[in-house]
């Protein structure tokens, strides 16, 4: 067990740091020379590590072999899937993106059978051994099932049907898992954003939609229904009283309904204005124009209510809307969440600048993968630095 957790020890940081010598893994991990010796010869011996020249500050001499993951090792795919674009990124196990692929449709033309074309040619066109592939997360919108795996509810993809996980498994050759695409955003703002100081935190989605995801204990929380965080559906003060009967069309009440983006065009149509956008109407108004007065106390009531049930401590903007709100509003955001709610919270704007829905499927992937391939991580943290 020992060796284990030295072992992914030892593969975490050439992940993290790239090739390194054995001088600056005994200085990293606290081991001693002997042990890291041992475990850099069972790396290369079970076809994980592999020397890869000369670079490190060894310590009898300038120069020093390091040594590196085999990044051919494994490979992950991510994708993200909306009602307009097939969006696909592979990666290999150490996170380097080795393909792309991206396929657009019309307003309703996203077909499952464009998405299972673009994701498989995806892979062919990367060259990748079969075999190789060793898992692929597809971020979508709406919920999804925790004991199927299946989408449940997501109007902007009225095609999909169940056992879609099985089809894209039976094509990738691969296990696949689908992922709520705000579930995510939160993935990739908890690893590179700005939540990676925090376990707990809400990441709030403003864009064509609304949506939320929660992180509690560092771990996304999903519901017992795959629903958790469908901030839209939240009736509050004000929200018009959508009516889920509407069959084929999106819900449009509730939060939703005070700060989707079509309620916040027409907005600010009511205070005088016309913006194409919800982005140009929140980024362009005046300062002194009330429309952004209300905007603020609208979306402050949606992040209070949540603070009451939850008391995240943090909430992160994000989205195209919820990025500009952020860059924007974020002060007087929190000062009317202050004036209304006890609960203390800090407000931040996302700072993933990548396709977040893209880069959280595939570090979703990735850890299952290393998981796999690289045993489980231990419970000893690196004691110094490479």
């Amino acid at each position: 067990m020992i060796r284990a957790i030295n072992d992914r020890l030892a593969l975490d940081l050439l992940v993290e740091h790239g090739p390194l010598s054995r001088a600056q893994l005994v200085r990293a991990t606290g081991l001693s020379k002997q042990t890291v010796a041992e475990l850099i010869d069972r790396l290369i011996a079970a076809g994980l590590a592999t020397e890869a020249g000369e670079g490190g500050h060894g310590s009898r001499g300038p120069s020093a072999r390091v040594y590196g993951v085999v990044s051919s090792t494994a490979y992950v795919l991510g994708a993200e899937i909306t009602g307009t674009v097939v969006n696909a990124s592979l990666a290999d196990i150490t996170g380097r993106v080795v393909g792309e692929a991206v396929a657009t449709a019309e307003p309703g033309g996203n077909s499952v059978e464009l998405v299972r074309r673009t994701l498989t040619q995806a892979v062919a066109d990367s060259g990748i051994e079969p075999g190789r592939l060793r898992s692929a997360v597809v971020g979508t919108p709406g919920t999804i099932d925790p004991r199927t795996g299946d989408i449940g509810l997501a109007w902007d993809l009225p095609g999909w049907y169940q056992g879609l996980p099985e089809a894209l498994q039976s094509d990738l050759g691969c296990p696949v898992t689908l992922e709520n695409e705000v579930n995510l955003r939160a993935v990739a703002e908890h690893q590179v954003g700005s939540a990676a100081d925090r376990e707990n935190f809400a990441l709030l989605a403003l864009g064509h939609g609304v949506g939320m995801a929660l992180v509690l204990g560092g771990q996304l929380h999903r519901g017992d229904a795959g629903a958790a965080g469908e901030i839209g559906f939240l009736a509050l003060p004000g929200s018009p009283l959508g009516r889920l009967s509407q069959a084929g069309r999106p819900f449009t009440g509730g939060f939703q309904g005070l700060a989707g983006e079509s309620a916040i065009v027409e907005l600010a149509r009511r205070h005088g204005l016309s913006y194409p956008t919800a982005v140009e109407a929140v980024a362009e108004a005046p300062e002194d124009n009330a429309f952004l007065g209300e905007l603020v106390e609208r979306i402050a009531t949606g992040i209070a209510s949540v603070c009451a049930v939850l008391d995240p401590g943090v909430i992160v903007l994000a989205g195209s809307v919820g990025r500009a709100v952020g860059d924007r509003l974020t002060p007087a955001i929190a000062m009317e969440v202050e004036r209304i709610s006890p609960i203390r919270i800090q407000i931040r704007t996302t700072t993933v600048q990548d396709n977040a829905v893209l880069s959280g499927a595939r570090t979703t992937a990735l850890d299952s993968v290393r998981t796999d391939v690289f045993g489980p991580v231990g419970a000893f943290a690196p004691t110094g630095h490479a």
